[in-house]
């Protein structure tokens, strides 16, 4: 039963060709210590045994729900469907190849009703794809705005809990890649701040060849939401991407150093 102490926890997970890692992400829903929550799983039409092994789990589970779309539509549009369907009162995201640690909803829901706040995020930590943990642990400010996450966006998917009665039933823009930062931008847009949870809670897989992978694409994906979606003029959108880029290779440069130190 959902009570305003005790409320739903939707948790949106799209998924494609996920076989290899779906069923440890439903497990780390599983082991959440909070139990209020449902799982929506949204096929993207995969072709390997994603569905057959997230209807193994709704069987069993009655939280959880699978379903599939009718045609390749991206990550936008599951998400989008997911929330549709929907009954929490919070949402909250996972990827079909990330992990969340056992009390990661527990706490944030403790932390955004103790600050009475709309929008949180937390720390994660990377793994590769066989699940080995990295060094590379990101951070977790005490508030972003959208100038903020203009700049640099350092909230990632898998750690977002929002309160759908105070930030209403918004829909990610349609695009195939960067609808989740482009999702922040239009929540903090409104005047809502994104508050950081400064614990990892969540573990995400860096997977091969993954649509998140490659650096000069993401660039490219960057620009476009700051000039197509944000429709920031020329001059503004090139001082924001001067402080994506700036970060970007400050990043870089540090995991290159950290890799000759190791």
């Amino acid at each position: 039963m959902s009570t305003k102490r005790n409320p739903l926890i939707s948790v949106i997970t799209p998924a494609y060709n996920a076989e290899r890692f779906i069923q440890e992400t439903i497990q780390s829903v599983l082991d959440q210590t909070y139990s209020n929550w449902e799982m929506i799983i949204v096929d993207d039409c995969s072709t390997d045994r994603t569905v057959e092994l997230a209807k193994s789990y709704s069987e069993k589970d009655n939280r959880i729900k699978v379903i599939q779309l009718e045609e390749n539509s991206g990550s936008a549009v599951a998400r989008n469907v997911a929330m549709e369907n929907a009954s929490g009162t919070y949402i909250a995201f996972l990827d079909s190849d990330d992990l969340w640690f056992p009390d990661k909803l527990e706490k944030q829901l403790h932390f955004m009703q103790e600050k009475d706040i709309a929008f949180s995020f937390t720390k994660y930590v990377r793994m590769e794809e066989d699940g080995t943990v990295k060094d590379a642990i990101s951070r977790a400010p005490e508030s972003v705005g959208y100038h903020d996450l203009m700049k640099h966006c350092v909230i990632g998917c898998l750690t977002v809990m929002i309160d759908r009665e105070k930030v209403g039933n918004l829909k990610m823009v349609n695009i195939r890649t960067r609808q989740d930062y482009a999702y922040w931008l239009a929540i903090t847009k409104m005047g809502f701040r994104a508050y950081g949870l400064p614990e990892v809670l969540a573990k995400y897989r860096s997977v091969e060849n993954s649509i998140s992978s490659n650096k000069v694409k993401a660039a490219k994906r960057q620009w476009y939401v700051y000039r197509h979606v944000e429709k920031q003029p020329l001059l503004k959108s090139v001082y924001y991407f001067l402080h994506y880029a700036t970060k970007g290779i400050r990043n870089l440069l540090k995991f290159k150093l950290s890799k000759r130190t190791n």
